[in-house]
């Protein structure tokens, strides 16, 4: 756990450049089903939050934000700051995450067969992971894993479940394993200089994981 939380604060020589359109009251719907909770107050406590942080990290590295200037710039106290979050880093991976949602369910993609949708869902991470962060490198030093392979993970689930799986065939590990070709393809391609577009490169991880996830019907 240590390591995580060293790994995620060591953002330096590049900024993480959040999409100043993305963090706005109508996040509530990602938000709500990001974190099962359905009170407004709540929602509202949290988006202010993620907002803060979001607007803070144009300013200045997340490693030398303080959990006082995000509850300061949220026009909250400290300690409802840590009545919705443990510690920063917590904070990021809950707006990263919401992040991600938000943009699956603004392009609308659900995941029932590998035909067209598992394409759509390979460009929105390729997508996703160009607007989390301005520079490639940082990749390795922001676990956004975290806040993706869930997500995909999920969406692999649904649509599995759909279908009538091969004896022997474990739906969970089969999605885990959709959901980490996905994001580990995604992530290479990010960091490759001079990379394809990603339309290009969605194509290539459908071609991929495509096989893999068919494998189990």
């Amino acid at each position: 756990m240590l390591n995580q939380q060293t790994s995620i604060q060591k953002i330096n020589n590049c900024r993480f450049t959040p999409r100043r359109d993305i963090l706005k009251p109508e996040m509530a719907e990602s938000l709500q089903s990001a974190t099962g909770n359905t009170d407004p107050r709540i929602l509202r406590s949290r988006r202010m939050l993620m907002e803060s942080l979001a607007k803070l990290l144009t300013k200045k590295e997340f490693e030398d934000i303080s959990i006082q200037e995000i509850a300061d710039e949220a026009t909250l106290n400290r300690a409802t700051f840590y009545l919705h979050y443990p510690d920063k880093n917590a904070l990021l991976q809950a707006m990263t995450g919401t992040r991600f949602r938000d943009l699956i369910e603004r392009r609308g993609i659900s995941f029932t067969d590998c035909t067209g949708a598992l394409r759509a869902i390979a460009l929105g991470v390729c997508d996703y992971l160009a607007e989390s962060t301005s520079c490639p490198a940082q990749l390795a030093r922001i676990p956004l894993e975290r806040s993706i392979i869930p997500v995909v993970e999920d969406m692999f689930k649904e649509g599995i479940s759909r279908h009538a799986l091969a004896p022997g065939i474990d739906a969970g590990l089969l999605a885990a394993t959709g959901a980490w070709a996905v994001f580990g393809a995604a992530r290479r391609w990010f960091q490759t200089p001079d990379r394809i577009p990603a339309e290009e490169m969605a194509a290539k991880i459908e071609t991929m994981v495509g096989p893999v996830i068919l494998s189990g019907y």
